[in-house]
């Protein structure tokens, strides 16, 4: 595909009939006719009703990732991703979903190790999602909750990808492929050391996170290989602010404990970068919930 080659909305299908969607002007419709925005920024409004879903990323929270990952502190998990992904023998026309893709940004880098592949990214955010239109020409974003039955057909996705987000093992099973791949990256214990996170407010770590992350998955993938990626990454003071501003902490933070915390700091702050990337692979004879 290429530059000009309109965003794979195709893919996608209509959330209350399931029927395929196409693009029309300034929405995606159906055959039963029900019809869905496309808002000026790019991206598809599936979810129905006026209020933002209840835990989307805030228009705060979504600048201050989207500043954190423009200077690159997590580019080795993003060309980590593509290198997975560039060997999980994703055909060449071949689709991947990212469920919870936020800006895009983890999308994009593994769509451009697979030249011809379409990708589509999920997100509550629309704030998110303004940016993940315009993070590839081969994306397509939609708002969408991925706790629901996802807006796609079984077995369409080839690669599915699930960075620091809610993980449906019943429906991303329902919609790979057999012998399609799952990537999950998730924070390890020793994630983000170097930031003292009772005194900035930051969620802790459940200790827990790897089992539960087997117990989600179990019964619809097998496990097919896992690496630790772990670095240190040193902060300027905006950065650890972007970065304190990110994450699911930013609910309920305090911005002036992390701004007298850094003022007490005269440089950079170490932090440690330390997640797991595993490789799955849906296990046969399952069937998913949609």
């Amino acid at each position: 595909m290429s530059a000009s080659t309109p965003p794979p909305f195709d893919a996608l299908r209509c959330p209350l009939c399931r029927q395929p969607l196409g693009r029309r002007a300034t929405s995606l419709r159906c055959p039963a006719g029900h019809a869905f925005d496309l808002a000026r920024q790019g991206y598809a409004s599936l979810l129905t009703g006026s209020r933002a879903p209840a835990g989307a990323d805030t228009q705060a929270m979504v600048a201050a990732r989207d500043a954190f990952l423009a200077a690159g502190h997590y580019a080795p998990l993003a060309r980590a991703l593509a290198e997975e992904a560039a060997g999980a023998q994703v055909p060449p026309d071949g689709t991947v979903l990212d469920a919870g893709t936020g800006t895009g940004y983890y999308l994009a880098a593994v769509l451009d190790a697979l030249p011809a592949a379409q990708g589509i990214g999920l997100d509550l955010s629309k704030y998110a999602l303004r940016r993940a239109a315009r993070a590839h020409p081969r994306l397509a974003a939609a708002v969408w909750d991925v706790w629901r039955p996802l807006p796609l057909p079984d077995a369409r996705v080839d690669l599915l990808l699930n960075v620091f987000a809610p993980r449906n093992g019943p429906e991303f099973h329902r919609v790979l492929r057999p012998g399609g791949t799952l990537l999950v990256i998730t924070p390890t214990a020793r994630h983000l050391s170097g930031l003292p996170r009772e005194r900035l407010g930051l969620l802790a770590i459940d200790p827990d996170k790897d089992r539960r992350l087997r117990r989600t998955l179990e019964g619809h993938f097998a496990p097919a290989g896992s690496r630790r990626l772990e670095y240190t990454a040193h902060l300027p003071a905006p950065d650890v602010a972007h970065l304190v501003g990110m994450g699911p902490s930013a609910h309920h933070l305090d911005s002036d404990a992390t701004r007298a915390w850094l003022a007490e700091r005269p440089g950079p702050v170490p932090v440690t970068i330390s997640v797991t990337l595993s490789r799955h692979h849906p296990r046969e004879g399952m069937t998913g919930t949609g």
